[in-house]
């Protein structure tokens, strides 16, 4: 039984690459024609494959329905909460978990630092989206065209001689920090106060949330900030790993 399964499982993957026939799926798996045809017909019936006109075969909408709804019910608050504790722990700076809302980046989670020198920021506050280093994760994800026109249409406050001063700049950062894959705000918002962003992708890859690790001058330097970007990167990583349901180990497998 369980090679049957691990047999129909394969099939999905192979599927997910564009429609196939019994003999493509066949010589996928590595056995009969019959054999095939029995596991194609259990997923039929149940919605996770569906036969064309041509015979061939493809995705269901039951896959993609169980797909949604499970998103659907993912907080990512509840994964990543317990990532961000640690970090905090490590560090002892200060950790946000931000999401893109409309045309808005909001923090939905932060846990403080045990310094005596804290953050003012609040869960459920808007960040300013032209230099929060979260913001700019989040908005250097979106498809260029929906990128493009929300620079155009935001304002750029000049919060220090540090902020970003136009779209054009803009734009131009949001270009760095999709090839870099994580951002920062070395005193763009706040002369003092410095932040380190990393994302946290979902299935298919996709930015679905931004965590960041923020600290005073005072407490730790820019260049200080920076050394924990392997750090912050793997937590992210990890809250991914976890939000999409898939591991290290498997994601090998799948590329070999």
């Amino acid at each position: 039984m369980s090679q049957s399964v691990e047999r129909a499982l394969r099939i999905l993957p192979a599927l997910a690459k564009g429609p196939a026939g019994l003999g493509d799926v066949a010589e996928v798996l590595g056995v009969h024609k019959s054999t095939a045809l029995r596991l194609l017909r259990t997923l039929h019936e149940h919605g996770f494959v569906y036969r064309q006109g041509d015979g061939r075969y493809r995705l269901g909408a039951s896959l993609f329905a169980l797909a949604a709804e499970s998103i659907e019910n993912l907080d990512v608050r509840d994964i990543a909460h317990p990532h961000l504790l640690e970090l905090n722990r490590e560090t002892g700076h200060t950790v946000h978990l931000a999401l893109h809302q409309d045309d808005e980046v909001v923090y939905v989670d932060k846990v403080d630092s045990r310094y005596p020198v804290r953050m003012y920021s609040r869960i459920g506050r808007p960040v300013p989206l032209t230099v929060a280093a979260v913001a700019k994760l989040l908005i250097a994800d979106l498809p260029e065209e929906e990128r493009r026109a929300l620079a155009r249409r935001i304002e750029y406050p000049a919060y220090t001689s540090r902020s970003t001063p136009d779209a054009d700049a803009y734009l131009r950062e949001l270009e760095l920090v999709r090839e870099q894959g994580w951002a920062t705000d070395l005193g763009g918002h706040e002369e003092a106060l410095n932040c380190l962003a990393a994302p946290i992708r979902g299935p298919g890859g996709r930015v679905v949330a931004a965590m960041s690790v923020s600290a005073p001058g005072v407490v730790l330097s820019a260049g200080g900030l920076l050394e924990l970007l392997p750090l912050v990167r793997r937590t992210a990583d990890a809250i991914g790993r976890e939000y999409s349901g898939s591991d290290p180990e498997q994601e090998d497998r799948n590329r070999s």
